[in-house]
């Protein structure tokens, strides 16, 4: 496993897109944060930190995760039931595809109706309402 594969598979779950935060963070999204969305999962661009690969894991499989040997508290996030792979064998490939699936339909079950509402449309009627949202945050952010 790798940050690659991790990539195809976040963003071939429904709604699954993608940024880079913090310098060198990739977030995998449940929907486009512009619209409301959630992450659902995060991996290290540059290879410098302690975790390979971070994401929800809800309260239930929270603890059963952390008995696992190379899998701990997400820094900042473990309140929100999020763990984190210190590499990569710490679950069979097969067992973090099921994992990520599992946290995108956590956080997609926890979105607002209105962000599922958008989601719901075709896809050129989200790009506009995205596009148009981000317009809107970038011109409160200018007249700051």
């Amino acid at each position: 496993m790798d940050n690659e594969r991790i990539r195809a598979i976040c963003l071939a779950l429904p709604h699954g897109t993608e940024t880079l935060n913090w310098g060198h963070r990739l977030v995998y999204w449940v929907g486009d944060r512009a619209i409301g969305g959630k992450m659902f999962a995060m991996t290290d661009a540059d290879g410098l930190s302690r975790d390979v690969l971070l994401f929800h894991a809800g309260p239930e499989r929270y603890h059963e995760l952390l008995e696992v040997d190379g899998i701990f508290p997400a820094p900042h996030l473990a309140r929100a039931h999020w763990v984190a792979l210190e590499r990569w064998d710490a679950l069979r490939p097969r067992e973090i595809e099921d994992e990520l699936t599992r946290a995108h339909a956590l956080i997609y079950a926890r979105l607002p109706k209105q962000t599922k509402t958008v989601l719901a449309l075709p896809r050129k009627e989200q790009a506009r309402l995205i596009a148009e949202r981000r317009r809107m945050l970038a011109e409160s952010e200018r007249a700051r």
